[in-house]
């Protein structure tokens, strides 16, 4: 999504997926029937609840507009997800009061897919339809019994933006076939980064810790659990991942928190020369540094590929139209209908087809020297292994502590205190 909250893309708050959990696990209506059914007519509505900006606007008038349509549909759109997660977590325990189609954020949903937690949701399995989206997205929406609670709406590919301004003040390759190269591994971008400071002493290599240890850890399989939901934070490839950013915090990084404010200004002077960049991070740079000159995107990233972000539609079991909303869910997230969202919101589609489609049209963003973004971003889709990470039930409240490691370090603190503070904290979540 373009424009969304910085809150939305970082996903729930420590503890907040535990309480969530508890609570759907005991809340009422686990039955798919949802109560009686009601066929809807020519003048009934079908309503949807999304938040931020999914790009539904037009879609949405436009079925309403179709004659043939059976029924038509009303949109209710907040303004980001930690608000509309409370109304959500409130109408499932409650069993009343959400729409027909609810949206629910990626990093929530191993929450919702948990036993008992997953009964409040209609089960949107069709094997038409198995093959229609990234197959790591669409496994994000499915129980470990197949139920599948989610349809991806869009997916968060990781490329990587950088300043080919500074990379040539560097003397490094700035053109973005040349400069994939600097991208092939982790080691090899690390090392880069330490030749770059050398050259370029005011401008740090990334633009935070924090982010960095997220692309890091999106390519962990098992970061905070296993695969039965076993909590195992303290494994040798999470530490390796916090060690390495841990190493590089003071000479590598801005050393400021993702999404502040001195965060924020660094686009405009020159603080940072890379950066990760999942598809919706675009829009968010063109808004931060709409005057700066020299961004580009290349199609390359650290060992391999990566997924950032990505939301899903939901179909509660309290639904009275659950055909219906199955239904317009499916129209939503064929390939016509994710391509002319992503036109409008600037997400990636999570709907294969619609990435490719995108991709052929090869559309060159002006603001990222002419890149061709569209097709960047589907190779990008393509190179991401499926499943990985792991997301478990408290993937959530795991990585909210994790984040808070990294800044720790920033901070000044050794890196042994803060894992040690980091797995009490675990420890205290169970």
């Amino acid at each position: 999504m373009s424009k969304i909250s910085t809150s939305w893309r970082r996903g729930l708050a420590a503890g907040a997926v535990a309480t969530l959990l508890a609570g759907l696990v005991t809340a009422c209506g686990g039955d798919d029937a949802g109560g009686e059914q009601a066929k809807l007519g020519k003048d009934d509505v079908l309503t949807i609840t999304t938040f931020s900006n999914f790009g539904y606007e037009g879609l949405i008038k436009d079925w309403n507009a179709d004659p043939d349509r059976p029924f038509t549909v009303k949109e209710t759109v907040i303004s980001e997800w930690d608000t509309w997660k409370q109304s959500l977590t409130s109408g499932l325990q409650a069993g009343t009061g959400l729409t027909d189609i609810v949206a629910v954020e990626g990093d929530a949903m191993p929450a919702f897919l948990a036993e008992g937690a997953s009964d409040q949701f209609v089960d949107l399995s069709d094997p038409d339809l198995e093959d229609r989206w990234i197959e790591a997205k669409y496994l994000e929406g499915q129980t470990a019994d197949g139920k599948q609670i989610g349809y991806p709406t869009d997916a968060g590919p990781e490329a990587f933006c950088y300043r080919a301004d500074l990379f040539k003040k560097a003397g490094l390759p700035s053109d973005r076939e040349s400069a994939a190269a600097l991208f092939k591994d982790w080691d090899t971008y690390f090392a880069t980064g330490e030749k770059f400071v050398k050259k370029v002493p005011n401008t740090k290599w990334y633009d935070s810790t924090g982010s960095i240890a997220q692309a890091m850890l999106n390519q962990v399989e098992f970061p905070f659990q296993t695969k039965d939901q076993k909590v195992d934070a303290d494994n040798p490839e999470l530490r390796k991942v916090f060690d390495t950013v841990s190493k590089y915090s003071p000479t590598l990084s801005t050393q400021v928190v993702q999404w502040k404010e001195d965060w924020m200004a660094n686009f405009t002077n020159d603080g940072f020369a890379t950066m990760p960049c999942p598809g919706w991070m675009f829009n968010n740079i063109k808004d931060s540094a709409p005057d700066v000159k020299g961004w580009d995107i290349v199609d390359a990233f650290p060992g391999g590929g990566g997924n950032w972000g990505g939301s899903f539609l939901s179909v509660p079991t309290q639904s009275k139209h659950q055909e219906e909303a199955k239904e317009f869910a499916n129209y939503l997230t064929n390939a016509e209908s994710e391509v002319a969202a992503s036109k409008v919101a600037g997400n990636f589609p999570a709907n294969l087809e619609a990435g490719q489609m995108l991709a052929e049209e090869n559309a060159k963003d002006p603001y990222f020297n002419n890149a061709p973004t569209s097709e960047i971003l589907a190779n990008r889709a393509a190179a991401v292994p499926a499943g990985v990470p792991f997301k478990g039930d408290k993937y959530s409240d795991i990585l909210g502590l994790f984040q808070q490691a990294t800044q720790r370090v920033d901070e000044g603190i050794s890196p042994d205190k803060s894992w040690e503070t980091f797995l009490q904290g675990v420890e205290g979540l169970s």
